[in-house]
């Protein structure tokens, strides 16, 4: 059994590659609504399927290359080929923030 299935199992907090992901999927929250604050409305829909295919497609692209790697450098470092995929939400973030569209952002707060 792997350590984050027993740490489930334990209620204990998984650490490492889950963790990472859990930070991508709090983010996506966070993109969303920056599309449906910031975005045309007109297009708002259209944009945020958009960025449902975009998320789902990384995430397929991410499983099919995990083996590749696994085979190539082992599974101690398999898994950091998905660390910078939350590092650059964050960049991401942080750069919207200094723009000015950030004011209409929960409601002008940073």
């Amino acid at each position: 059994m792997n350590a984050n299935a027993d740490a489930i199992k334990r209620n204990i907090r998984p650490t490492g590659t889950s963790a990472r992901w859990r930070a991508l999927v709090l983010l996506a929250a966070q993109f969303s609504a920056c599309v449906t604050e910031l975005g045309d409305p007109q297009y708002v829909g259209t944009a945020l399927t958009m960025q449902t295919c975009l998320g789902f497609l990384l995430t397929t692209i991410s499983i099919e290359l995990i083996p590749y790697f696994v085979k190539t450098v082992g599974w101690e470092y398999a898994f950091a080929v998905l660390a910078p995929r939350p590092f650059l939400g964050v960049i991401a973030m942080l750069r919207l923030r200094a723009l000015p569209e950030a004011a209409k952002i929960a409601q002008g707060r940073r």
